[in-house]
């Protein structure tokens, strides 16, 4: 009797523990596994950050950013009256992110820093996937990712001008898809090109797998719009250090001028817009959900991009 008692305990433990190793993504830390490279110590940690780097010798996302936080974040996006029912979620986030943490996302800086940084980049998705308005049940900054896509398109932003480096497939529709959406043609092109995917012709791939629509929206945060700019990351985290121009445009190192890299005068420049607003609004909402703090924030010139000269006026944005 005692036998079977003690071989049903295993059983029981090791079904345990497959679950937690095998299904639970925000498993407990890895310890990073160190080398030194002329004199620089560099580390790997595990799958989520599996290449050799100076910041994988920070805590990686999932150490301080779990499912119960994600869920917090986004409590309403899986309501019966949301357009995404059931598509996104933490684990297709954290698979997405690994991709980049070995480049400093979520990893700059440090614990404050990556949490920060976490908070802005889901500031800008919650604003631009929500269908929060008005007084929706639970406030407006709780429906964040309700879409997925754009759900009735008006034109299917295919631009011609490009028909040489980026041709519009016959019947695809280049309306916005994503986590941060993207819109044309050649933004489908060039982010397929960059994550090795026919974008251009299937652009529909990104509304029908989470891991890509937050995979793109994470590449455009990590990549400048043009060469000799910052992207929204390096703004964000410090690795930008202002010209005596961009001083004269106004443009600052923190949260608004991510704004301006990835929106440009859509939002920027336009004053105290509402645009603006919603995505500062759900940056502040979430840092004070992760446990942040909104104080963390910075002043307000560092939060707005309202006076901001944009890097790449009007048509050369990235995102509408």
């Amino acid at each position: 009797m005692e036998a079977k008692y003690c071989w049903s305990v295993l059983l029981t433990l090791a079904l345990i523990l497959v679950l937690v190793n095998g299904d639970d993504i925000e498993s407990s830390s890895v310890k990073p596994v160190v080398k030194i490279v002329k004199g620089q110590k560099l580390c790997q940690k595990g799958w989520e950050c599996k290449r050799y780097s100076q910041h994988c010798c920070n805590e990686t996302i999932s150490d301080y950013f779990q499912t119960y936080q994600f869920e917090n974040l986004f409590a309403k996006r899986n309501t019966p009256v949301a357009h995404a029912v059931g598509f996104w979620d933490y684990r297709s986030f954290i698979t997405a992110a690994a991709e980049y943490q070995p480049s400093g996302f979520g990893t700059a800086g440090g614990k404050l820093t990556g949490m920060k940084e976490v908070a802005a980049f889901l500031g800008h998705v919650g604003s631009k996937t929500s269908c929060g308005y008005g007084v929706a049940t639970g406030g407006p900054l709780a429906w964040g990712l309700c879409y997925n896509k754009e759900l009735s398109p008006e034109k299917d932003y295919c631009n011609e001008d490009f028909k040489l480096t980026y041709p519009c497939s016959p019947g695809a529709s280049y309306h916005g898809r994503g986590a941060i959406p993207i819109y044309w043609n050649y933004n489908y092109g060039e982010t397929g090109e960059a994550l090795k995917l026919d974008l251009l012709n299937h652009p529909e791939y990104i509304e029908q797998n989470a891991t890509l629509a937050f995979q793109t929206a994470i590449w455009r945060w990590m990549t400048p719009i043009k060469k000799h700019q910052p992207s929204a990351h390096d703004v964000f985290v410090g690795n930008w250090k202002p010209t005596k121009n961009d001083t004269l445009s106004k443009r600052v190192t923190g949260f608004g001028t991510t704004m301006n890299v990835l929106y440009g005068d859509s939002v920027c420049g336009q004053g105290d817009s509402d645009s603006m607003n919603s995505i500062i609004s759900h940056y502040l909402y979430y840092l004070d959900l992760m446990g942040v703090g909104r104080e963390e924030a910075g002043p307000h010139d560092v939060l707005s991009c309202a006076e901001q000269a944009a890097f790449n006026p009007s048509s050369s944005s990235s995102s509408s």
